[in-house]
């Protein structure tokens, strides 16, 4: 493609595509005209976004130099959304090496442009003081713009969406505490950014001038403190006025389990970004705007940025969440098909029921279980080991649901993640808290004669070493409580809701009224 062609569209590369920015990117581009191919370890967590079929996608990690290599061939612009925050100690060399990689492979693949969204830096600050998180981001742009490609590196605060880590943090804390004693860092300066303009300037660079290789701060209008921020939120949103009591015995680590026991964000998300709050963090410069010119309304100032996000949470609009990526260390090996599958004990608890309804109005609670509607059985039982995961780090119960009726592939889901969905027949979910090992939950829904359906789950558990076999046995006498349970209720209420208008099943477009993907 020439390097003077403007009307044609480029060819784009997108890692992250599963996560919160890259999965909300790739139809920006789309709509910009330009094809895009994504790189992702599990290609089959992005089947079911609407605009998987418009996409090429292919199979890879940033830090696997061959299918690095692979995806960028024939690319122009190469967008790396990814990172290794959460992955372990190591993740600073992790972020390093795959960024190294990636460069590497761009500048051997003629790459014509690398987009990085990255972290906004305080000024004046020295690297060393900077939290981890920060630093690590920093470091990866600095790796990007010397790999010998024009890069343009996007540096941004606080991001606003629906869904995004940080606004569900501020939602979260400012809904459910009308007074609260809170760190330090609530009187720290930062500069939020509305995640549509986020996306702007990301889709915008893929056409930026060849010579342009340099950073960019990007954020909003409005420049506040954390305390600011919760009062504006409380007012957008219609509450009382909040009481807050900033104190400075709150470390950055003790605060992020303090948010971790408030809200869905786990300790180990909210932990880099109340790190991130320990300086000022606020945009130097706007040269963006010369490149991609801000439109009418644009940036989108803070209050409106709420609103928004809140409109799309209330309509149960919101594409993708923080939670879309994977937890770090989660468990990822995908549920054995064989039953006497070679690699180990496979124990299995298995229940079965012939419901009074439809397989229609069956599928209608299997596919709506979860987060609001909780999960049929002993709800003391589930909420106390979603208290017990997060004291030991884990998710938690609370990451709930994207959309109160309709799962995809990959959706997280309470502690677990939709791993297989076959509209009207099958849901298996994998487990993502803490175990000794690797869990499924698998429902099933079949046609029986009359009109009726059979109601089948299994719930299965693969032990690690001598603890994981402890720990099935430990907990198999309350499976009759749980799994029976969630099996009876599950069936007695598809046969109540019966009766009920029901609505299409999933699969076959996006119910009427409802347009392609939406980003605030």
């Amino acid at each position: 493609m020439r390097e003077d062609d403007t009307t044609d569209g480029l060819h784009c590369l997108v890692t992250g595509a599963t996560g919160y920015i890259g999965g909300r990117l790739v139809p920006e581009l789309l709509e910009a005209g330009h094809r895009v191919r994504c790189l992702a370890r599990s290609p089959g967590r992005l089947r079911d976004h609407p605009w998987a079929g418009r996409v090429e996608t292919v199979r890879g990690d940033v830090t696997d130099p061959g299918s690095v290599a692979a995806a960028m061939r024939g690319v122009d612009v190469a967008y790396y959304l990814v990172h290794a925050l959460g992955t372990g100690r190591a993740f600073e060399e992790t972020d390093r090496r795959a960024a190294r990689i990636f460069g590497e492979a761009a500048r051997a693949a003629g790459v014509r442009r690398i987009v990085y969204l990255g972290g906004l830096t305080p000024a004046g600050v020295s690297e060393t003081e900077l939290s981890p998180h920060l630093r690590s981001r920093a470091e990866v742009g600095r790796i990007l713009l010397a790999s010998g490609v024009p890069t343009a590196v996007l540096r941004a605060a606080v991001v606003l969406g629906s869904g995004s880590a940080s606004f569900e943090m501020l939602r979260h804390l400012t809904e459910r505490l009308p007074v609260m004693v809170a760190p330090s860092w609530v009187r720290t300066r930062v500069q939020p950014i509305a995640v549509r303009d986020v996306l702007r300037y990301l889709a915008g660079c893929a056409r930026l001038p060849r010579e342009v290789h340099r950073t960019f701060d990007i954020g909003g209008p409005d420049v506040l403190t954390y305390h600011d921020m919760m009062l504006r939120y409380a007012a957008v949103a219609g509450l009382p006025r909040r009481v807050i009591l900033p104190v400075p015995v709150l470390t950055p680590n003790l605060s992020s389990h303090w948010i971790g026991l408030v809200t869905p964000v786990p300790a180990g998300i909210a932990r880099p970004l109340t790190e991130s709050l320990r300086h000022e963090v606020v945009c130097h410069e706007h040269d963006i705007a010369r490149y991609v010119p801000d439109p009418p309304g644009h940036p989108i100032g803070f209050d409106e940025a709420v609103r928004l996000a809140l409109r799309r949470v209330r309509e149960a609009e919101v594409a993708t969440r923080w939670s879309s990526a994977s937890v770090p260390g989660a468990p990822s090996d995908p549920l054995p098909t064989d039953p006497r599958w070679a690699g180990g004990t496979l124990y299995t608890d298995f229940r079965e029921r012939d419901v009074d309804a439809s397989p229609r109005a069956l599928w209608r609670v299997v596919e709506g279980i979860g987060g609001e509607n909780g999960w049929y059985s002993f709800p003391l039982a589930w909420a106390v080991r979603g208290w017990l995961d997060r004291l030991i780090g884990g998710v938690g119960l609370r990451r709930g649901r994207r959309d109160a009726q309709r799962l995809r592939v990959g959706d997280s889901l309470d502690f677990w993640r939709v791993e297989e969905i076959e509209p009207g027949r099958l849901l298996r979910l994998r487990a993502e808290m803490r175990l000794p090992g690797l869990a499924w939950l698998e429902m099933r829904v079949e046609p029986r004669p009359g009109g009726r359906a059979r109601y089948r789950q299994r719930a299965l558990f693969h032990p690690h070493g001598l603890l994981g076999h402890a720990y099935w046995w430990g907990v198999s006498p309350f499976h009759a409580v749980v799994f029976g349970g969630m099996a009876r209720n599950i069936a007695r209420a598809a046969a109540r809701t019966a009766d009920a208008p029901a609505p299409a099943v999933r699969g076959t477009g996006p119910p009427p009224g409802r347009g392609p993907a939406v980003h605030p």
